[in-house]
């Protein structure tokens, strides 16, 4: 009788044991600093999950500003997941273009039908730069969008200013209007295809854009 009195008491302990194992691991994965963060970004940036004070997605615009890591491959605790709205888009389109040889920072905004990418390069080829940045940013968004780009770095702080406006506003088309015709000061790259100009746009899409 005291034998087992012995072996019930020795599994009791080993139980008890792995139970605190499993409850410091759990405390060490859910404190850790890195996996906070990167859940709330989810929530914050992504608002992915439909929880609480998720916005209309359809009346923001999207921005997000990149700069390149010092380590290479390095895409500071993030991945890029699937395209759900358009800050996510900014996200990964800024993301993959840090990638790009000489590009540094990257600042994106995508709207309901363009995509304004600026940034600071230290390339010798402006116009091969602007066309790998700007079919980067197309690889990313669905077909119809416009993409615009440039590597004047005074326009980074117009481009994310324009992220802060209601996007349901006339003003706001119009400010991002005369933001894109700054932007085509810069390089734009070779055309996208023998129907669509350097910025994706067809004839009808310049007169549509022309009537407004």
């Amino acid at each position: 009788m005291k034998k087992w009195s012995i072996i019930i008491g020795f599994c009791i302990l080993l139980t008890a044991a792995g139970c605190s194992k499993d409850m410091a691991n759990r405390d060490v994965y859910e404190e850790s600093g890195d996996t906070i963060n990167v859940n709330n970004k989810r929530e914050e940036l992504y608002n992915e999950g439909g929880g609480q004070g998720v916005r209309n997605v359809s009346d923001n615009y999207g921005f997000v500003r990149h700069q390149k890591s010092p380590i290479q491959g390095d895409r500071g605790g993030t991945e890029h997941y699937s395209a759900i709205d358009r800050e996510q888009v900014a996200n990964i389109i800024s993301q993959l273009s840090t990638d790009i040889p000489n590009v540094n920072d990257v600042a994106t905004l995508v709207t309901d039908q363009e995509v304004l990418v600026s940034y600071s390069t230290n390339s010798k080829d402006r116009y091969q730069t602007a066309d790998q940045v700007k079919r980067t940013a197309m690889s990313v968004v669905p077909r119809y969008y416009h993409v615009y780009v440039s590597d004047n770095t005074n326009l980074m702080r117009d481009v994310e200013n324009l992220a802060n406006l209601d996007s349901t506003s006339r003003n706001a088309r119009n400010l991002v209007h005369g933001l894109v015709k700054e932007m085509k000061k810069s390089p734009q790259g070779s055309r996208m295809s023998d129907s669509e100009d350097e910025n994706g746009a067809t004839k009808d899409d310049v007169m549509n854009t022309t009537n407004r």
